[in-house]
C-alpha cells in the first residue's frame, strides 16, 4: 500500500480506503476477519456514516489503535421519522448529529468529517461556518463533501477560503466503470482545485466483480483472462489509475476484502488501459464537446492551435 496527503492538506492516508457501510454488522468475528485483512496490508483510512449503523463497530475493530486510523463519518441524512431538525446541514443538526458520532465511535475527535448530501434548506454559509466552528473546538480535523453538484463544491470552498474558514480538502462521489458521468464536472473540479476524489461503489454494486451483458463486461473478463485477475481487480485497477482517484473498498466477507486488496499487485498495460477506458467512454456534452472540437478550438485559438503543447 501506498499513501498520499487528503488533497491541500497534509493528512496522510491510504491509496484505498476502507468502506464499512456493508459490514456484516451481526458477524463481529467476519468484520474483524475483514478489517485485519485491510489493516494488514497497510490501509490507515476508514470511511464509516451515522446512517450506515456501522459506527460501533468500527469502534471495537480500533479499539486502542484508534490514533493509527484515520477515521471518517458522515451527517446529513434523516436520523429520526418526525423530527424534522434532525436532519439536514444546519447547525443544531450538524452538533447532534457529531456529538452522537462522536460516543458511538468512542472517540474525542473525528478526523474527516464529510457532509453526506447536499440539504437545499440550509445556506452554504451556515454549514461551512457551523463546520469551522467545530474545527476550532477540537471535534474535527479536517472536513469534507459527498455527493454535491461541482457549482457548489467550488462555491462554498470560495466562500470559506475568503472568510478563513475550514475548506473542503475531499470529494465523495460515485465513480465507476460503470459510472463516469463525474468525469464532466465533479472530477476535474476536483483535480483543478486539490480536492481528494474518493470513489463510492468502484465495483458498481458489485455488478463489475460478475460476468454481465454489454461491451464493458466483455472488456473488463478479457483483460481479466489475460491478467490472471478477477474481474473485481481488473475495475479498481482501472479506477486506481485514474488521477487524485482514491477507491474505497466495501465487502462483506474477508473473501472479498482479499479480493479487492489484489489490486495493489495488479498492473495495466497501455493497451489494456486504453481498451477499458474506451468501452466505458461516456460523452461530455455541452460544453466540453462543443470547445474541444477542433474546427471550434481553430475558431478559439487560431489554425495553429495544433502546434501548442
Amino acid at each position: 500500500m501506498r499513501y498520499r496527503t487528503l488533497g491541500h492538506t497534509g493528512l496522510r492516508v491510504s491509496e484505498l480506503a476502507f468502506g464499512a457501510m456493508r459490514l456484516p454488522s451481526d458477524d463481529p468475528a467476519e468484520c474483524r476477519a475483514i478489517f485485519a485483512a485491510y489493516a494488514d496490508a497497510g490501509g490507515n483510512f476508514v470511511d464509516t456514516a451515522d446512517r450506515y449503523g456501522t459506527e460501533p463497530v468500527v469502534k471495537d475493530l480500533l479499539a486502542a489503535d484508534r490514533e493509527h486510523f484515520v477515521v471518517s463519518t458522515k451527517f446529513t441524512l434523516a436520523r429520526h421519522d418526525t423530527d424534522l431538525n434532525a436532519a439536514g446541514s444546519h447547525r443544531k443538526s450538524l452538533v447532534h448529529a457529531l456529538n452522537d458520532s462522536l460516543a458511538r465511535l468512542g472517540t474525542d475527535y473525528i478526523d474527516v468529517y464529510w457532509v453526506h448530501s447536499r440539504d437545499i434548506f440550509t445556506p452554504i454559509e451556515e454549514t461551512m461556518r457551523a463546520l469551522d466552528d467545530q474545527v476550532r473546538a477540537g471535534k474535527i480535523l479536517y472536513v469534507a463533501v459527498s455527493d454535491w453538484p461541482a457549482w457548489q463544491v467550488t462555491r462554498a470552498n470560495t466562500m470559506a477560503e475568503l472568510r478563513d474558514w475550514t475548506p473542503f480538502s475531499a470529494l465523495q462521489v460515485e465513480y465507476s466503470l460503470l459510472q463516469r458521468t463525474v468525469e464532466r464536472e465533479l472530477v476535474p473540479m476536483a483535480l483543478d482545485t486539490g480536492l481528494a476524489a474518493m470513489a463510492w461503489s468502484p465495483l458498481a454494486g458489485g455488478r463489475l466483480a460478475k460476468p454481465g451483458d454489454g461491451d464493458v463486461f466483455r472488456v473488463v473478463g478479457e483483460v481479466a483472462e489475460q491478467l490472471g485477475a478477477s474481474r473485481s481487480q481488473v475495475a479498481l485497477a482501472w479506477l486506481r489509475s485514474r488521477e487524485g482517484v482514491i477507491p474505497i473498498l466495501g465487502a462483506r466477507t474477508h473473501d472479498q476484502m482479499s479480493d479487492a486488496l489484489g489490486v495493489l499487485d495488479v498492473g495495466l498495460s497501455a493497451e489494456q488501459l486504453a481498451a477499458l477506458d474506451d468501452v466505458s467512454r461516456i460523452e461530455l456534452g455541452f460544453p466540453h464537446d462543443f470547445v474541444g472540437s477542433d474546427r471550434v478550438r481553430a475558431v478559439i485559438y487560431g489554425p495553429g492551435h495544433r502546434l501548442i503543447d
